[in-house]
């Protein structure tokens, strides 16, 4: 079984830990989705896949956050933490505007 390019943690944290796997978070099917690359985070506005399998084929790893094994239902606010050591908060109240998406905290390494 190969490692999952992220870990969650708490109620609603991601952190994207494999440079060469991006993450694309779909939240529902109300919100957006979000690509999380290892610089940085924005808001997903090409296909999204069918299945893992095709998700796979473009180096991307797909986190539905309502999945059981992500958290299990729909989030208003998610925090996602890339490689680069920064936290992002997204917050789907805010859909639209600067705030959708923003650094939260940077961390120096």
């Amino acid at each position: 079984m190969t490692e999952k390019p992220f870990l969650v943690s708490g109620r609603n944290t991601i952190i994207h830990k494999i440079r060469k796997v991006d993450l694309l978070v779909v939240n529902g099917e109300d919100h957006p989705p979000v690509l999380v690359t290892h610089k940085g985070i924005k808001e997903f506005t090409g296909r999204i896949p069918e299945n893992k399998r095709e998700a796979k084929v473009m180096d991307l790893e797909m986190l539905d956050v309502t999945s059981i094994d992500i958290f299990g239902e729909e989030k208003t606010l998610l925090f996602v933490q890339t490689i680069n050591g920064k936290e992002y908060k997204v917050d789907y109240s805010k859909y639209g505007t600067p705030l959708f998406i923003k650094i939260h905290q940077e961390n120096a390494f």
